[in-house]
């Protein structure tokens, strides 16, 4: 399995641990945040990017079982996957820490290599299901193209990031691209095409409302009389 690496929020109101726990992951190739209670910690999390949160739960303001709850509410934030790490190793913790949405859980003291498991696991979970939400994204920008270019409104720019991709979706979008564009250079030929025949419809038309004057009684009597005048001329 590939190493992944993240940007982790480490949350515990103890400083010496929140170094500590930072320090571990500098070493591992991670990058860091540090919030010293729960209240800190989801202004940070609604204000950048995190893909893991490190998460003690005995501190004031608001404790971690607070911050679960939150995140489980708040669309933004119920995806980010919660590591509790606490000094509360009863069953009852653990088990409510689970249900309110924590991916895993590790007592204090923790074990370094039994922490950095853990984090690569989660991170891994986590590149998955970013994988699988950007592909079905994918596909709702595809279908969104098809009714596009139905309704005549396609863009071809709209599926770039789509066609960029390596896979068999990503061949998809590159085929629809083409025909797509197919489709708008047919269109606008025919466009001009009709535009062409309008033109000729209009000259038709002008030359023969020009054919049913000159064709009148009247008119070929003037025409005699200008005749006329110019023999006298």
């Amino acid at each position: 399995m590939t190493e992944r690496h993240g940007h982790i929020l480490v949350v515990d109101d103890d400083r010496l641990n929140r170094l500590r726990l930072v320090h571990g992951l500098q070493q591992e190739g991670h990058t860091s945040a540090m919030a010293e209670n729960g209240r800190q910690a989801l202004e940070m999390m609604r204000s950048q990017a995190f893909d893991l949160v490190l998460l003690d739960i005995l501190m004031p303001e608001m404790d971690g079982y607070q911050v679960l709850e939150e995140m489980k509410h708040d669309a933004r934030l119920r995806d980010i996957p919660v590591i509790v790490i606490s000094g509360l190793d009863e069953m009852a913790s653990i088990v409510k820490g689970i249900k309110l949405g924590a991916e895993d859980f590790l007592p204090k003291p923790f074990d370094p290599l039994l922490l950095k498991a853990r984090i690569g696991t989660c991170l891994e979970k986590k590149w998955l299901r970013d994988k699988e939400l950007e592909y079905f994204q994918h596909v709702t920008c595809l279908t969104a193209a098809a009714a596009a270019v139905e309704a005549g409104t396609f863009e071809p720019g709209s599926l770039a990031e789509v066609a960029a991709r390596t896979d068999a979706l990503g061949h998809l979008a590159r085929v629809f691209q083409s025909m797509a564009r197919e489709v708008y250079a047919r269109e606008q030929r025919l466009k001009q095409q009709l535009q062409e025949l309008r033109i000729e419809i209009d000259e038709a038309k002008k030359a023969r409302q020009v054919a049913e004057i000159t064709e009148t009684e009247y008119f070929r009597e003037l025409r005699q009389k200008v005749q006329k005048l110019r023999q006298a001329s």
